[in-house]
């Protein structure tokens, strides 16, 4: 076997729970994580029982009051040391995530230079947590303004970014001064449990990180119903947030959830077509297609529509999908088998409704849950396809005449995490950013995230912000003390 097929997990990747900075074995077993592109077992790992979520709890209540009292300066070091190791360790932690979630290996790559973006800006933050102080207006009081962390936080990543989406939470509340629990999703646990043991290495003290992976949302339940808890930050679908936003609100829990998008990309007849279509190429079919701010609806200008769908359906053509770990594959497979099946029947029923297949539109022979890039012209706007997220390579092109007309079709479905204008008048693009319902906008680019910008949506697509400065504020609580005006 050659060495870019070799299917092996690297070697000191934990298999265990990580609670109050010992391993333990999961006290409800264990479940197997499976190669997308294969459809093997890549390894097995622990399973946590209830208990042992509420013990993980246990361990960040113990641990906060110590991490909170830990000076900023060493916390910020902590985290950049976490950095440098995550940078030494790239190949690794690439290599743990095509195998576990089917990225190519040069996205894992590039995933690794995104997600530990976050260790270094959020260090960066620790040391510049800041207050107030000054006069009432009417002079009778000094108002004292901190800033103090929230406390435990649970955070519930999902499977599509497994490094990044970790360290976009657990950069912040550890900065911030917040002991954590993390569950990342049960398809792709393995980034987040080396992480886990990259963050210990980098000597940060035990119980402030606890990672516990299991598929029983029992766990998680039961965590949430903990008022010692006092956070919870999510990433995921709609309908998954909405129930843990109830079950949160039992205890009034500080909240914020990154959740499902259905990003519109919006071409003009004025656009730049060359660099359309290369936004195109970023905005859809990074990860296969598999991220919330993924390009969901093709909305092209009628004057472009042919050329724009002509060339973005030979580029998709010209894709080689297969195993992330081979050399030459640019589309690895979709998460499982069951996510294959519900876009392609999506993808069926837009056919038989009328839309034209330009490209794709099959399932590959052999193992693994491989869909082939896809695209489809003569869409109505509110086709299924078009109100639907569909997480995957598939490209429904619609056509509009007037501004207006563009606008509303972005704004027509209840989610608004990003979207996509592509023009070259500077006013349309002011006017798009006042008038599109979404957090996050990309205009003439199909690329935005950094950690360094506010990450999140409007609408459905949830509550607060990842990344910046504002990602930081997620973390603490705003204290208020009322003095005497000492010159009265």
């Amino acid at each position: 076997m050659s060495a870019h097929q070799d299917h092996r997990i690297p070697q000191d990747t934990p298999r265990s729970l990580l609670i109050g900075g010992a391993e333990q074995a999961g006290s409800a077993g264990t479940f197997e994580v499976f190669n997308p592109a294969t459809g093997e077992a890549i390894t097995s790992i622990a399973e946590a029982g209830t208990e042992q979520g509420i013990a993980a709890l246990d361990a960040a209540v113990d641990a906060q009051e110590s991490w909170q009292s830990t000076a900023p300066r060493e916390r910020a070091e902590l985290l950049r040391a976490a950095f440098d190791e995550v940078q030494r360790r790239s190949d690794d932690f690439a290599r743990l995530m095509t195998l576990e979630m089917g990225k190519p290996l040069a996205e894992s790559r590039a995933e690794i230079a995104y997600g530990s973006e976050f260790l270094r800006w959020f260090s960066e933050q620790a040391v510049r947590v800041t207050g107030r102080y000054a006069p009432t207006p009417e002079g009778s009081l000094r108002q004292l303004i901190t800033k103090r962390p929230v406390g435990p936080c649970l955070l519930i990543t999902p499977w599509n970014f497994p490094l990044a989406m970790a360290t976009r939470k657990i950069a912040p509340a550890l900065a911030a001064g917040c002991t954590v629990v993390i569950r990342p999703a049960s398809s792709t646990p393995l980034c987040t449990l080396l992480f886990g043991k990259v963050l210990a290495d980098a000597g940060l003290p035990a119980g402030v990180v606890n990672v516990i992976t299991g598929r029983d949302h029992a766990v998680t339940d039961a965590v949430l119903a903990d008022p010692r808890l006092r956070k919870l930050s999510f990433t995921g679908s709609s309908p998954v947030g909405q129930k843990l936003g109830a079950a949160a609100a039992r205890h009034s829990l500080r909240t914020s959830m990154e959740l499902g998008g259905n990003a519109a990309f919006v071409v003009f007849g004025d656009a730049d077509l060359d660099a359309a279509l290369e936004g195109a190429k970023l905005a859809k079919m990074r990860n296969m297609g598999q991220a919330c701010i993924s390009a969901n609806r093709f909305v092209v200008h009628e004057s472009l529509a042919e050329e724009f769908t002509s060339r973005f359906s030979e580029w998709m053509s010209s894709l080689t999908v297969g195993d992330g770990m081979d050399a030459g594959t640019t589309v690895g497979p979709l998460i499982s088998t069951s996510a294959r099946d519900d876009i392609a029947a999506l993808v069926d029923r837009a056919v038989a409704a009328g839309a034209h297949l330009e490209c794709g539109g099959r399932v590959p022979e052999g193992a693994g849950s491989f869909y082939a890039p896809t695209v489809l012209s003569a869409v109505a706007p509110d086709a299924e396809i078009m109100t639907t997220e569909i997480f995957g390579p598939v490209a429904p092109i619609c056509t509009f005449s007037t501004e207006q007309e563009a606008l509303q079709i972005a704004n027509s479905v209840p989610v608004g995490l990003a979207g996509y204008v592509f023009t070259q008048d500077f006013d349309r693009i002011q006017r798009f950013a006042a008038r599109m319902e979404t957090g996050m906008l990309g205009a003439n680019t199909g690329l935005f995230s950094n950690a360094a910008a506010p990450f999140g949506g409007v609408k459905e697509s949830g509550l607060g912000r990842e990344g910046s400065f504002e990602g930081i504020e997620e973390y603490l609580d705003t204290i208020y003390v009322a003095l005497p005006d000492p010159w009265r």
